[in-house]
């Protein structure tokens, strides 16, 4: 105790003391700045567009809006621990039911063509934004992975004043992202879902298909959260030219082994505009786009949300959830994959996911005309194949 005191009393003790003092508490409280600064703390709930943007916008924004809040009828905004959720269930209620669950990038709007088309067949149609797309609100503090969506098809199915569960309760579609989520759910679920039909389903997307680079950026954890969210954000707003890096060669030219790997957002990316080479986008594509244009203005939660989709969703090497679809009753699943689709190949998913559901024998299986968005640039020959599917004429 006498040494330390001597310590202390010493002027030149004292200052070398009060220097690395200084020092230290200046590095910590930069440190933790920085750490503030790049890797923000989360909230529980990211409100959406509906309840931020959507009240200051003039009526001339939102009538050029391209997804409107109007778009579907039967609208309603479920409350629920997660934040709030946009449903729409509209069609006969006598009719068949049919649930339909979107992709990564987009809001539900991109299945409007299949939607309506159910309706006009007689069935009773339930739809959703999914968390930080559209107009729901985004969990802030949880990953968005299977355990996050399975919760959330729950959710809204519990809204409805009908009657949604059950054995063989209800039809269930599922695109991109949405196909993940819904072999996902069908295999936790299997008498719930009388029929299941995957249109360009995420799952069993190869990782060898997304380029290391990219792998590493988003799961890594060594960039910050700001740095990654300002990349996503720019990435999501290339022009539709350089928005699908994958195209098929012209004859006299060849793609290097970087140019053949997708980007992570690509991913999402080929959702909103997938032309295929030599082609234009279609008007609604560019109605798409321009919706997640307005996202990323005006929907603080939807990069948060993608970035985390990207990390944790069903995107890729979900075999235990798809080795259980081969015990679905024969001919109560089918997936349509689009023929120019890049993202969700053809070839692979024969290789990998095929032989899982138990071959053609027990799925129906159907390539389709289109590129990864058929469902609405080519949404006549998807329902045309569902029709087949459920023998409606």
């Amino acid at each position: 105790m006498d040494t330390v005191t001597k310590c202390l009393s010493s002027p030149g003790e004292s200052t070398t003391t009060a220097v690395v003092a200084t020092t230290v508490i200046t590095t910590l409280a930069l440190a933790s700045l920085t750490r503030f600064a790049l890797w923000p703390r989360k909230s529980q709930i990211i409100p959406g567009a509906l309840t931020t943007s959507v009240p200051r916008l003039s009526k001339e924004e939102l009538a050029r809006t391209a997804y409107r809040t109007d778009h579907f009828p039967g609208a309603r905004d479920v409350v629920t621990p997660y934040g709030n959720i946009r449903v729409y269930e509209f069609g006969p209620e006598q009719g068949r039911k049919v649930l339909l669950i979107h992709g990564i990038s987009t809001s539900c709007m991109t299945l409007t063509d299949i939607a309506n088309s159910l309706v006009e067949k007689g069935c009773r149609v339930l739809m959703f934004d999914l968390f930080g797309r559209g107009y729901s609100d985004a969990p802030g503090d949880l990953p968005y992975d299977t355990r996050l969506f399975v919760s959330q098809v729950l959710l809204v199915l519990a809204s409805s004043p009908l009657a949604w569960t059950g054995n063989n309760a209800f039809s269930l579609i599922g695109y991109s992202l949405g196909g993940g989520i819904a072999v996902n759910f069908a295999a936790t679920f299997p008498d719930m879902v009388g029929s299941l039909v995957l249109l360009s389903p995420a799952g069993l997307i190869r990782p060898e298909n997304i380029g290391r680079l990219s792998r590493l950026i988003f799961t890594s954890g060594l960039v910050p959260e700001r740095l990654l969210a300002w990349m996503t954000k720019s990435r999501l707003r290339s022009p539709i030219d350089n928005a699908v890096s994958k195209r098929r060669p012209a004859p006299n030219q060849t793609l290097s082994l970087a140019e053949e790997k997708e980007d992570f957002v690509d991913v999402a990316v080929q959702e909103v505009a997938d032309p295929p080479a030599q082609q234009s986008p279609t008007p609604f594509e560019l109605d798409v786009v321009s919706f997640v244009h307005w996202s990323l203005d005006h929907n603080e939660g939807f990069v948060p949300a993608m970035m985390s989709t990207i990390r944790y969703a069903p995107l890729m090497e979900q075999h235990q959830y798809w080795r259980l679809l081969a015990k679905r009753k024969p001919g109560t699943t089918a997936v349509l994959i689009g023929r120019d689709d890049n993202l969700v190949q053809r070839e692979d998913y024969e290789e990998d996911a095929l032989p899982l559901v138990g071959g053609r024998d027990n799925v129906f299986w159907r390539i389709v005309p289109g590129a990864h968005n058929f469902p609405f640039t080519h949404s006549q020959s998807a329902l045309k194949a569902i029709y087949e599917f459920w023998d409606i004429e």
